[in-house]
């Protein structure tokens, strides 16, 4: 490494590359300021000072917030490198020490996150106390770039209807059914079961586009020629329920996740005949041999998790 070189990595540190990763991921230095528990004014100082010294600018400031320029695109690319490696260090070193200790960053889907997840975790953390685990919401799709990019450690969702990345690998964790929710005096609610397509006369109440369960309706409705009648689209589960309960529509959801929901009175759970309506949740990871302990102590026991659950008592 030449003395410019040498100059250039002694004038950026770890800190400033995390705010300005954090500033990123939220679209807003107001937003990342609160995260980071610092004043909007200390972490725009230290963006104009990165920006000085790599000597060209790096987020484009506008009334919503703030995007990364294509020279902003780069260095989030390998910010995120850097501070993936240091974690996977810290991980590895933790190994020489008395007890397991550290955190993990897991992003999982919704369906995961309702059904599986609160005991799991739960019961993994009874029994590593000392390992601080940040749950993350997100959608499939972003829970596999998440893995990819190095903001998290291990992913949990339905890989198969993300685009999956070079280098990722998965391992079996959980299966689901989804099932269409009716309100008990609609038409549908008096069938044992039926098709998908049956529902597609009818207005749905629907998730968010990138949603899994929301592409594996429309990819259904696609083959049957036909579209989805889409009323009102929801953040979560529970928001669905209370909208189909009060009449306007019909929708899709994991069975699991409609059974653990207790305010459910006034609708029918309708099982669908359609293959695709049983899926797999996965965990996803860039190596799992190469996680921190304390992430393959969390990949081992889900894993172990799953095959309880797979076996019949």
């Amino acid at each position: 490494m030449n003395a410019p070189d040498r100059a250039f990595t002694r004038r950026l540190d770890l800190t400033t590359l995390q705010l300005f990763v954090a500033v990123c991921e939220r679209g807003s230095i107001g937003k990342a300021a609160e995260q980071e528990f610092m004043a909007p004014s200390a972490v725009s100082k230290r963006l104009s000072d990165l920006e000085s010294t790599v000597g060209t600018s790096l987020l484009m400031r506008h009334a919503r917030g703030v995007t990364p320029t294509p020279a902003g695109q780069s260095l989030l690319h390998h910010a995120r490198s850097v501070l993936f490696s240091l974690d996977k260090m810290q991980g590895e070193l933790s190994e020489y020490a008395d007890g397991v200790r550290g955190h993990v960053r897991v992003h999982a889907n919704i369906s995961a996150i309702v059904q599986f997840l609160p005991e799991d975790l739960g019961s993994f953390i009874r029994d590593h106390d000392a390992i601080k685990i940040d749950l993350e919401e997100r959608l499939s799709t972003e829970v596999v770039r998440a893995v990819q990019e190095g903001a998290a450690d291990l992913g949990i969702c339905h890989v198969g209807a993300a685009p999956q990345g070079d280098g990722l690998q998965t391992l079996p964790y959980q299966q689901d059914t989804l099932v269409l929710i009716a309100p008990a005096r609609h038409p549908l609610a008096a069938h044992a079961e039926l098709p998908f397509a049956a529902s597609l006369d009818w207005d749905h109440v629907g998730l968010h586009a990138n949603s899994s369960i929301y592409r594996a309706m429309h990819d259904a409705a696609v083959r049957e020629g036909r579209s989805i009648r889409l009323r009102i689209r929801v953040s979560g589960l529970d928001a669905m329920c209370r909208m189909i309960h009060n009449g306007l529509g019909v929708g899709l959801m994991p069975r699991r996740a409609f059974e653990l929901m207790h305010d459910v009175g006034g609708l029918a759970c309708i099982p669908l005949t359609d293959e695709w309506a049983t899926r797999h949740i996965d965990l996803v990871a860039r190596d799992f041999s190469s996680l921190p302990v304390s992430a393959r102590l969390l990949v081992d026991h889900l894993s172990a998790q799953a095959a309880r659950t797979a076996t019949p008592s």
